[in-house]
C-alpha cells in the first residue's frame, strides 16, 4: 500500500522539493501546508499516514502542529525534519507525540527511508539523537516517584482559566472581566508556557482536572 504523506514547512521552495523527491521515489504526496494551523485543519480531511513536519513554521509552532494532528488523527504518524538538532527541541516534539526526528542535512534516500518506517511504527532518529532519547527515558524510568510541582498561576490567570474551561471565548472573557481580548489571549499563552501544555484542549482538560470547572 502507497504511503500517503502530507509534507508542513514554511519554506515554499524547500517544501516543494520535499514534496517532489518523495513523490518520485513512490510516496503519495496528499497535501502540504506552511504553518501550524495550516497543518491542524488540512491533516484530518487528507488523513495522511506521516505528516513531515518541520519545527519552525515562521510565527507559528511544529510543537503546536504536532500536538494538535495527534489529537485529532491517532494513527496518523509525525517525523520532524528540522534544522534544529538541539536536545531541547528533539524531546519538546516527543512530548508532544512525534514518533521520530531527521535533521535537514538527511540525504533524500534517508528521508525516504524514514518515512517509509515511521509508516509502519518505527520510530526513526538522525544518528546520535536516538541515544539521547534512550537516556532521557532511562532518566525518566530510574527518577524516584513524587508529585509532581503544581506551577504558581497568578489569580487573574486562574480566573481566565477557570472562564476557558467553561468555554468562554476570548472576547466573552475580556467583556467578563473588563479588559481586551488580547489581554486575554496573552494570560492564556502564558498559562499554557507555564504547565508545559500546547493547546486549549489540553488546557481545558487541566482545569477539568483541577475542578476549576465546577467553580
Amino acid at each position: 500500500m502507497t504511503v500517503t504523506v502530507m509534507v508542513v514547512d514554511d519554506h515554499p521552495i524547500w517544501r516543494a522539493g520535499v514534496a517532489r523527491d518523495l513523490g518520485e521515489r513512490g510516496l503519495e504526496v496528499v497535501a502540504t501546508a506552511s504553518d501550524a494551523g495550516a497543518a491542524v485543519r488540512i491533516a484530518p480531511a487528507v488523513r495522511p499516514r506521516v505528516v513531515l513536519m518541520d519545527l519552525n513554521l515562521g510565527a507559528t509552532s511544529g510543537v503546536d502542529a504536532i500536538a494538535g494532528i495527534v489529537e485529532r488523527l491517532p494513527d496518523t504518524r509525525v517525523l520532524v525534519l528540522s534544522a534544529s538538532g538541539e536536545h531541547a527541541d528533539v524531546l519538546e516534539a516527543l512530548k508532544a507525540g512525534a514518533t521520530g526526528y531527521l535533521v535537514k542535512s538527511a540525504s533524500v534516500e534517508e528521508l525516504v527511508d524514514a518515512v517509509q518506517r515511521t509508516a509502519d511504527g518505527v520510530p526513526v532518529f538522525t544518528p546520535g539523537l536516538a541515544g539521547l532519547v534512550l537516556g532521557e527515558y532511562r532518566r525518566l524510568a530510574q527518577a524516584p516517584a513524587q508529585e509532581p510541582a503544581v506551577p504558581a498561576l497568578t489569580e487573574r490567570e486562574t480566573e481566565v482559566l477557570r472562564l476557558v474551561a467553561k468555554g468562554l471565548t476570548a472576547r466573552q472573557i475580556g467583556e467578563r472581566l473588563v479588559v481586551s481580548h488580547r489581554t486575554v489571549e496573552s494570560h492564556v499563552q502564558n498559562t499554557l508556557r507555564k504547565l508545559q501544555l500546547h493547546n486549549r484542549s489540553q488546557l481545558v482538560r487541566y482545569a477539568i482536572e483541577q475542578g476549576l470547572a465546577d467553580d
